[in-house]
């Protein structure tokens, strides 16, 4: 599967009608398209990063949809869609995004992706965009898996985990930097965050054999993100 990420950078006057723009227009009129969705509409959580930011996640089933999405807002019935969202926003920046070999999300069933804009309660994820060192991708992708991935299941078989990896992805051949690797970790308890703002990471998980440690090998450099589902986002 593929899955396209964008990001919007909205006119802050046009925040409720880019909203409106995107779940009544936008979200059904994309799954006219059998093999196409859109998953998650999300926005900065408040204080955590620029302002007026949407994020959007979009499930397609192989290139074949791709192309044919590309074919509607090129020169289909998607284009006039296209351009009033571009009325609303100042710039949308996209990557075209696959999973990683060890990443929970392979296959998704569209048909029971919501496209109806039915409302439920938001969730918070933290997105981790992590650049791995020169010739140390591949390495640092099966350790993610075999490492992070496992240690944060442990937190779960415990009962202590804030966050839960639901997705990893890299970036496709040809459609953004080459080294650069997504984390999609939804935040289970949110309440047990403000311990990770408002303090240091603990030394016992620095330590050798930890991943904060043993990463460092691999990369010392990400980006993370607080993003927050709106209400009508179809996966939550």
């Amino acid at each position: 599967m593929l899955f396209p990420h964008e990001t919007h950078e909205v006119r802050g006057r046009a925040e409720d009608a880019f909203d409106a723009a995107y779940r009544d227009g936008w979200m059904k009129a994309l799954a006219t398209t059998p093999n196409a969705r859109l998953l998650y509409c999300l926005r900065h959580a408040h204080g955590t990063g620029s302002s007026y930011r949407v994020v959007t996640i979009t499930a397609l089933r192989d290139a074949l949809a791709w192309e044919q999405i590309a074919e509607r807002i090129h020169g289909g019935d998607l284009a006039s869609l296209a351009r009033s969202l571009d009325g609303l926003r100042h710039e949308s920046v996209a990557k075209l995004l696959v999973p990683l070999p060890w990443s929970p999300w392979q296959s998704i069933d569209l048909d029971r992706v919501p496209t109806d804009g039915r409302t439920q309660r938001p969730s918070l994820f933290m997105e981790d965009t992590v650049w791995p060192f020169e010739e140390k991708l591949d390495e640092y992708i099966e350790r993610s898996g075999s490492h992070y991935a496992e240690e944060m299941r442990k937190t779960e078989d415990v009962g202590r985990k804030i966050l839960t990896v639901d997705a990893s992805f890299r970036t496709a051949f040809g459609t953004g930097r080459r080294r650069e690797i997504i984390l999609w970790q939804k935040v289970r308890r949110p309440e047990a965050m403000q311990a990770l703002l408002c303090n240091e990471v603990p030394e016992r998980y620095r330590k050798p054999g930890t991943w904060m440690h043993d990463a460092l090998e691999l990369r010392d450099q990400w980006e993370s993100r607080l993003l927050r589902t709106v209400d009508w986002s179809p996966l939550a």
